[in-house]
């Protein structure tokens, strides 16, 4: 089984708050909660897949970005490699051109929300960076 490698953004607004995106239903691991981004194209760099992704998903462009953690992660049925980058800086207002909900979400209130298992050691990351 092939490894999904996926750049996914930790988009922060100007109050320090993150950006969360829902699952469609009928996607895997639909339903629950994500920090945004999607899979890295063939010959596609990891920079260039995440201002993408939220292009097409979000409508921004991404400014200043830094790597927060890689997490690898197997579901049984799917491999994935998640490359998560904090957005700091981005133009445009985020909104759901997939038609999905989104939240923006204080840091301590990370918790409250469903998140598939590998991103589980993503929510601890970024309440570690930003305790």
């Amino acid at each position: 089984m092939a490894e999904v490698h996926v750049a996914v953004g930790v988009i922060l607004d100007t109050q320090g708050r993150i950006l969360l995106t829902r699952r469609a239903r009928d996607a895997h691991q639909g339903g629950l909660w994500e920090f945004p981004g999607g899979k890295v194209e063939p010959r596609e760099t990891l920079e260039s897949a995440l201002a993408r992704e939220l292009r097409e998903e979000l409508g921004i462009a991404i400014g200043r970005t830094s790597p927060l953690v890689a997490v690898r992660h197997d579901y049984g049925d799917k491999q994935v490699l998640l490359d998560v980058h904090i957005v700091w800086e981005h133009t445009g207002e985020a909104r759901g051109l997939e038609n999905q909900p989104m939240a923006w979400v204080e840091v301590g209130d990370l918790p409250d929300y469903a998140f598939p298992a590998a991103n589980v050691p993503i929510v601890a990351a970024v309440q570690e960076h930003f305790a």
